[in-house]
């Protein structure tokens, strides 16, 4: 369907059942492609990747709005893809009803670190602390989208990790909190600290006091260890964020 020309940053996005499960298969499959393209990975996302991934993850949200249409959906999906996309719907669920409205003048936004950066950061921390490279990824992601959102959360926490102040103190082994590589590793220290690798859902939660945020980000890292493509594409996601006013888009192509 988007086999030459990426879709455009606002290109519309099927109702039908039957026309969506194809829009987000061939999607699917072009952003996946797109990556493989990317080499070398320490240079900026290409286009290609980031209108494939936008466009993927607007379709996701279209379908997070609307449980009607994902029930219809979802089961004209192929077996592999249909798991993927239950897990990030289902992922995306547990997190929107923890996340509370930001106020606009609070929200600030910057470029998150390179992607090849960023796994060498988690396998450092995980050969460090022997916490999985894939749930501190699924931490950064749900906690920052990689570093991309870079407003304090409503309780105080900071930096791509969300780490409050006296918490950062302890666990942040004498790092910047808004440095890439420093929070992955406090975060990584703090979890193993807590009880992982043995004991990840119980450090997990200690880290977020929700189930439905441990199910979220374990939902993500699974998605992520099963195939590394989706670290990528989940990279190339955009911040999106729930303000008083509705939902609004502020990161990626064709925003002021």
């Amino acid at each position: 369907m988007f086999a030459f020309v990426p879709p455009a940053p606002q290109a519309p996005i099927p109702r039908d059942p039957a026309a969506l499960a194809q829009a987000l298969s061939a999607t699917s499959t072009e952003l996946r492609a797109a990556i493989t393209r990317w080499t070398p990975k320490t240079a900026a996302p290409p286009r290609d990747v980031v209108l494939y991934a936008l466009y993927q993850q607007r379709t996701y949200r279209l379908l997070g709005r609307d449980e009607n249409l994902a029930r219809r959906t979802l089961p004209l999906l192929a077996p592999g893809l249909r798991g993927i996309s239950r897990n990030l719907l289902r992922a995306h669920h547990e997190l929107y009803r923890l996340t509370p409205p930001l106020p606009s003048v609070a929200i600030k936004v910057g470029p998150a670190a390179p992607a090849t950066a960023l796994l060498a950061d988690y396998r450092e921390a995980e050969r460090r602390f022997r916490v999985p490279w894939d749930v501190l990824a699924a931490v950064n992601f749900v906690e920052s989208k990689f570093g991309k959102l870079r407003s304090a959360s409503a309780a105080g926490a900071q930096g791509p990790m969300q780490f409050m102040p006296a918490t950062w103190r302890r666990y942040g082994l004498g790092g910047d909190v808004h440095d890439a590589r420093d929070a992955i590793l406090g975060a990584a220290n703090y979890l193993h600290a807590s009880g992982a690798p043995s004991h990840i859902r119980r450090a997990l939660h200690a880290y977020n006091p929700s189930h439905a945020y441990v199910d979220a980000v374990l939902r993500y890292a699974r998605t992520m260890r099963a195939e590394r493509a989706m670290f990528y594409a989940l990279y190339n996601w955009q911040v999106f964020v729930k303000t008083p006013h509705g939902d609004r888009r502020v990161t990626g192509p064709g925003v002021p």
